[in-house]
């Protein structure tokens, strides 16, 4: 049986230790800049020594294989639907950093099948053990193809711009989200900075609403400013950590890292639930 097999592979897995840190990656709306910030993040996770894994879950609109000047041969979806092994379907981009396409037609984690459900858990069991940080780049909004996934990782990061609009969308999705899960651990990104100011003012009101109306606090990892470098390096199809390492805006997304790595926790124990478990309740639940 499932749980059978299950026990079976954790127990196999136990010896291996610390599990990956999830982190999904959000907006309230798109054209901030997420994705772009997902890719020069893994890049800024690398230089600090961890081993990164990203899973481009914008269905149908994922990006993430541009950014880096790639091109994918398998998706997510053709390892759920068995027809490619794990290990086909992972893009390397450098030695420990490597992404996941997702491939369209994905739906809610409560309408997968029973066999495609298994072969997640197989295939997230084995990458939580190889890699240090596993980040699911999410679609714009909370979707019905996506909020399952953002409730079982382990943390948020949502990406917001100064723009009233969009503080206003970023209030409502981490709404949404902390009505489904009051515990949730937010971080915050500020994109597209044109003055320092005006980053921390709408991040304050932000954490403000935050704070009075849903009784949630949230991290804020740092601001990022607006930087021809990012229009540059986006048509190059190289991280702008990369191509234009001394930038003001690379530095910035340095700090964001070592914000990001000082709340590492020692690990999540095989034994307690995690990404896994919480992705288990809600099939298990659904399934009812």
């Amino acid at each position: 049986m499932y749980d059978q097999a299950e026990a079976l592979r954790l127990r196999m897995l136990k010896s291996q230790g610390k599990m990956a840190r999830s982190t999904a990656i959000i907006s309230g709306k798109g054209g901030v800049g997420k994705s772009n910030f997902t890719a020069n993040f893994s890049y800024s996770l690398l230089a600090k020594g961890k081993k990164v894994l990203i899973v481009d879950m914008d269905i149908g609109m994922g990006n993430i294989h541009i950014l880096f000047g790639a091109t994918p041969n398998y998706n997510l979806k053709d390892y759920l639907n068995g027809l490619q092994g794990l290990y086909e379907v992972i893009t390397p981009v450098e030695e420990g950093l490597a992404f996941i396409a997702g491939g369209s037609g994905l739906e809610t984690v409560l309408e997968w099948s029973k066999p495609m459900f298994d072969r997640l858990i197989d295939g997230f069991s084995i990458l939580q053990t190889e890699y240090d940080v596993i980040l699911f780049d999410m679609g714009a909004g909370a979707t019905k193809s996506s909020i399952d996934l953002i409730l079982a990782v382990d943390e948020i990061i949502l990406i917001s711009t100064p723009e009233p609009t969009s503080i206003t969308d970023a209030y409502s999705m981490m709404k949404f989200i902390c009505m489904q899960d009051a515990d949730k651990t937010f971080h915050i990104v500020n994109n597209r900075v044109m003055k320092e100011e005006e980053g921390r003012d709408s991040v304050a009101r932000l954490q403000l609403a935050m704070r009075k109306f849903l009784s949630a606090e949230s991290n804020i990892l740092g601001f990022l400013p607006d930087d021809i470098n990012v229009r540059n390096a986006v048509i190059a199809q190289i991280p702008f950590v990369k191509m234009y390492p001394n930038s003001q805006i690379s530095k910035r997304m340095k700090e964001i890292a070592e914000t990001y790595l000082l709340g590492e926790q020692p690990g999540t124990s095989i034994e307690t639930s995690g990404f896994l478990e919480k992705i288990k309740s809600i099939f298990q639940k659904g399934r009812g």
